[in-house]
């Protein structure tokens, strides 16, 4: 396994510097935002696209993921999502994730991670099952719509389940990935913390999705279960479990950390969970 970490906890530093922080502490990948303020692909010429795979290059590292979750550039965090009801605003989604997987293709890049549909309350009231129903038929439609450009340029579009998105579990994510032929390049960003968040057992999940994943992203969860990224060891996930099961599944690819809360001090949160991870590695 090898450590990454996510540049969308320096949202207050400018892209080159949080890359050159991360590599000097010592991780192996960065995740990129692809979002304002760092690697939206619309602020990204062929010039600016050289220039960040050298930088990466440079820093010793490698792109554990282009993490094209975010929409701040248009709306929120969830906003343009897949299920919006307005089309016109869905299509900026479905837009902006094929102008990712261009832009994953260029920087070398082998994934990119997107949300899970979007938020599935209205006015804080869930949806019946029947709403639910048909917003995941117009979450396929627009995963379908984008997925011929990732097998063509052959990037992996990983989904993210979410608490109180429209597939927040391994139930959801499995009968969503149910409506499609085979392909190689939908898969699955298994969040660790999320998948706690919904009271899975974490083992037991990484167990059952093991053909479906491509990437993890780490962070640490409290008691409460409550949707809060922590800096690992900080929280109440047992992660010498958690790496045990990943390193039996055979996974070699890249686990992200990702702690986007602590953007007053993103270079603490970043050594520290460096420091403790390396260390449960290292016992495994």
């Amino acid at each position: 396994m090898k450590l990454a970490f996510s540049t969308n906890a320096f949202k207050k530093y400018r892209l080159e510097k949080s890359i050159e922080i991360i590599g000097n502490i010592g991780y192996e990948g960065v995740e990129l935002l692809c979002d304002i303020p760092h690697a939206y692909p619309k602020n990204m010429n062929e010039r600016s696209i050289q220039n960040l795979k050298f930088l990466v290059e440079k820093s010793k590292m490698k792109i554990s993921n282009l993490n094209a979750f975010t929409l701040y550039a248009i709306s929120d965090v969830y906003h343009p999502s897949w299920i919006e009801h307005n089309d016109n605003f869905r299509n900026i989604r479905v837009d902006h994730t094929i102008e990712c997987i261009k832009m994953a293709k260029k920087l070398g890049a082998k994934n990119i991670s997107t949300e899970p549909g979007g938020p599935i309350y209205e006015n804080n009231v869930k949806l019946s099952n029947g709403e639910i129903k048909e917003l995941k038929k117009k979450f396929f439609l627009g995963i379908e719509e984008v997925l011929p450009f990732a097998e063509k340029e052959k990037i992996k579009i990983l989904i993210e389940p979410e608490p109180s998105l429209l597939l927040e579990n391994s139930k959801d994510f499995l009968e969503f990935m149910k409506m499609f032929g085979p392909s190689d390049y939908l898969k699955l960003n298994f969040d660790i913390g999320h998948f706690y968040c919904v009271g899975e057992n974490l083992e037991a999940t990484i167990y059952k999705l093991a053909d479906y994943i491509e990437h993890f992203h780490l962070e640490d969860i409290g008691e409460d279960r409550v949707h809060k990224h922590l800096i690992p060891g900080t929280g109440s996930i047992d992660f010498q479990s958690v790496f045990k099961a990943i390193n039996e599944i055979g996974y070699r690819n890249f686990v992200t950390i990702e702690l986007y809360p602590y953007q007053d001090n993103p270079k603490e949160a970043a050594e520290k969970s460096f420091g403790y991870i390396k260390k449960i590695l290292s016992d495994i």
